[in-house]
């Protein structure tokens, strides 16, 4: 089983600097963003490969995940074996690329890596997001496993008025407990993008993880676009839903890292230092009289 990242996008929210440097190389505890995605990935048991969805106008990423033999050996030569051993690793990664050269849409940018799923379901994870645990894809595959091998898509819980910015489930939840709790089941009956407050069908937004079957390769390839003008994931996935049935998983999306913006990814930086005991006391002494700020 295959795992896909899309990482062609243009990374707007961080210009200047994603104008030499992908957004996905930016680094999370001397970690590229994408490297710590690619470890999730391939934490799930039956994932063998991770296919990244890239742009021509990103070779950087590329080469974080080929080996520079070279770089090693100085690495090894200078005393850095440890650097060197980590800089082998990457390059080392089970990691393949195709390439999106239109902006078409996420289910465009997915449907590019058709040729390497064949006809086995995938994982699909968004680059902004990752989830230190590794643990959350897991869970994603043992429920699709107790249901025949089915979809499973990542959702947590929104408040009322922030329900319009997101992908809103419907169905209805197949598990005890608190429907909108971490670990609570749903049966999905359909997806609803951005709804008005007083029309959402539940509270529950997609996290940006999903489990699909390969069916959805096949009617990617006939999907016609959505909003935007871009063919939409989504749109595939109702589809789908006419034919398989899909169910989600609740989630605490606190479980997971948000780079998505600079505030988001400065933030995210700071915790990993603070929760880092080999970089915690450094990283508060940087702070200066801003350590004042930290609660």
């Amino acid at each position: 089983m295959k795992a896909i990242i899309p990482a062609a996008g243009l990374g707007t929210r961080f210009l200047p600097a994603t104008k030499a440097t992908p957004k996905e190389l930016l680094p999370v505890q001397s970690i590229p963003v994408i490297q710590h995605v690619v470890e999730e990935a391939l934490a799930v048991d039956g994932v063998d490969g991770v296919v990244i969805i890239n742009s021509h106008d990103k070779p950087g990423i590329v080469n974080h995940f080929t080996r520079d033999e070279t770089l090693e050996q100085t690495l090894h030569e200078r005393g850095k074996s440890k650097l060197a051993d980590a800089v082998q690793h990457a390059g080392e990664l089970p990691v393949s690329f195709v390439y999106q050269d239109k902006a078409l849409g996420l289910g465009d940018a997915i449907l590019q890596a058709a040729p390497e799923t064949g006809d086995e379901p995938f994982l699909v994870l968004l680059g902004d997001y990752f989830v230190p645990g590794l643990d959350m894809c897991r869970r994603m595959k043992a429920l699709s496993d107790e249901h025949d091998g089915a979809s499973v898509i990542a959702v947590a819980a929104v408040s009322a008025d922030q329900v319009s910015r997101y992908g809103i489930i419907a169905g209805e939840c197949v598990s005890e407990g608190d429907p909108e709790k971490p670990g609570a089941v749903w049966r999905l009956t359909d997806l609803v993008e951005k709804p008005a407050p007083e029309d959402a069908p539940s509270h529950l937004f997609i996290v940006g993880r999903y489990l699909l079957s390969p069916r959805v390769m096949q009617l990617l390839a006939t999907q016609g676009p959505g909003a935007g003008g871009e063919i939409q994931l989504t749109d595939a996935m109702v589809r789908l839903l006419a034919e398989e049935e899909m169910y989600a998983l609740v989630v605490d999306v606190d479980e997971g890292r948000d780079t998505g913006t600079p505030a988001a990814w400065a933030g995210v930086n700071a915790r990993a230092a603070l929760e880092d005991p080999a970089t915690r006391e450094a990283f508060i002494g940087a702070l200066g009289p801003a350590v004042k700020y930290l609660r």
